[in-house]
């Protein structure tokens, strides 16, 4: 898996949960939970819209590491 993902830490931080998440970027509760699990990578229009939300930056949320 090499996107490895901080959106369940920074949802937290935000104090919102997985259904109110996806409605304040456009998407699901299940996309943001499929996200968190590691079974989806984003497009990088919603990463953009996540790290927006989340007030960091989109490294701040996702890290590509090499295999």
């Amino acid at each position: 898996m090499p996107l490895i993902n901080h959106l369940k830490e920074q949802r937290a931080r935000l104090g919102v949960n997985q259904q109110e998440m996806g409605a304040l970027v456009g998407t699901s509760r299940q996309t943001i939970s499929q996200i968190e699990r590691g079974d989806y990578s984003p497009s990088v229009t919603l990463a953009l819209k996540i790290a927006k939300k989340c007030n960091v930056r989109v490294e701040d949320i996702f890290e590509y590491v090499e295999e």
